[in-house]
Order: C-alpha cells, then sequence, then structure tokens
C-alpha cells in the first residue's frame, strides 16, 4: 500500500520537475522581453494576482502551501532572470 502511493508521489513529482523545466524555459524568454523593454524583474502586482488566482478556491490550509510553493518558484524564477538579464548585458559589453 505505501509503496503504490510512493509510486503514485514519484509519478507526480516526474511531472512537477517537467512542467517547472518548461516554465524556466519561458522565464528565460520572458527575461530577454524585461530586458529589451526596461521592465523591472519583480512585478509584485502580477505576483499577487497568480497567488490569488491559484487559492481563492482551496481550503485554508492548502492555500497556505500553494502560496509558499508559489513564493519559492518565483523567487527562484526572479533569481534565474537576473542571471540571464546579467548575461545578456555581458554578452553584449564584451
Amino acid at each position: 500500500m505505501l509503496d503504490e502511493q510512493r509510486t503514485r508521489i514519484d509519478i507526480i513529482d516526474d511531472e512537477i520537475a517537467r512542467l517547472f523545466t518548461e516554465r524556466l524555459s519561458v522565464t528565460a524568454e520572458v527575461a530577454k522581453i524585461k530586458k529589451d523593454n526596461g521592465l523591472p524583474i519583480l512585478n509584485s502586482e502580477r505576483e499577487q494576482e497568480i497567488i490569488s488566482r491559484l487559492t481563492d478556491d482551496q481550503p485554508e490550509e492548502i492555500a497556505g502551501c500553494i502560496k509558499n510553493l508559489f513564493m519559492t518558484i518565483f523567487d527562484i524564477s526572479r533569481t534565474r532572470q537576473a542571471e540571464l538579464i546579467g548575461s545578456m548585458s555581458e554578452t553584449k559589453t564584451t
């Protein structure tokens, strides 16, 4: 019984990793657009809209977990965008 549940979790984890990799790819595209248009990396309003959309219909204890997960995802995405924008700038100056 436990092994079955762990197998299900493994399948879900694999899908999460695949989707996160895809999200990071889109994050790279967003970084380029932000750099080209002089936009800031952080968009707190957009992040809050996403959190609200994902948590509005969830029980409070699940909503808190979703918020924590996505705040971490946003932090990783912002860090990645900053790295990419920095390397884009270095490429243009060398």
